[in-house]
């Protein structure tokens, strides 16, 4: 089965029909990982917002992670009520076979899968001013954390990874 891969057109086809008159931003380099991108744009880690497919109890998940965090597949388990192993990462196929999109360029909307559950990392509430992944891998969209709630509507959740110190 050959899948398409969308495109930073169908991000902001999406973005369009939000009326917040967002627009994405090309690099000439890659902005693929949170600090390539962070790098690029000149802003902190933790305003990245890295969007990640996990599948839960054969459902999948999209996590809106902060740049500077790690998701805690424990924290995700107990959200969902499930036990840990019942979560996983999505693999690239699974990745390209829901969201549409490849890892590293995965945005926060515009899912070939419409209605999928998403959880946004409560560290991004640090920063008003974000910058997500817009399907590819040098396409990037400034949003701020309010416009990004509400073009998710996601909830916002405890998902990340306890530093150890």
């Amino acid at each position: 089965m050959d899948i398409s891969i969308l495109t930073p057109d169908d991000v902001q086809r999406a973005l369009d029909a939000s009326g917040l008159g967002l627009m994405i931003t090309f690099f000439e380099a890659s902005t693929a990982t949170s600090q390539q991108a962070a790098d690029q744009i000149g802003c902190q880690l933790g305003q990245i917002a890295k969007s990640l497919l996990f599948i839960v109890d054969d459902q999948p998940i999209v996590i809106i992670a902060s740049g500077d965090q790690k998701v805690d597949d424990k924290k995700l388990a107990a959200l969902r009520n499930v036990n840990r192993k019942r979560v996983k990462i999505a693999t690239p196929d699974q990745c390209i076979a829901i969201t549409g999109y490849a890892p590293g360029g995965v945005p926060p909307l515009g899912y070939r899968t419409p209605g999928l559950t998403l959880y946004l990392d409560d560290a991004l509430q640090r920063y008003e001013q974000i910058y997500a992944a817009a399907g590819a891998h040098n396409a990037i969209f400034p949003v701020r954390l309010d416009q990004l709630a509400l073009l998710t509507g996601g909830t916002f959740a405890d998902v990340k990874r306890d530093s150890v110190e």
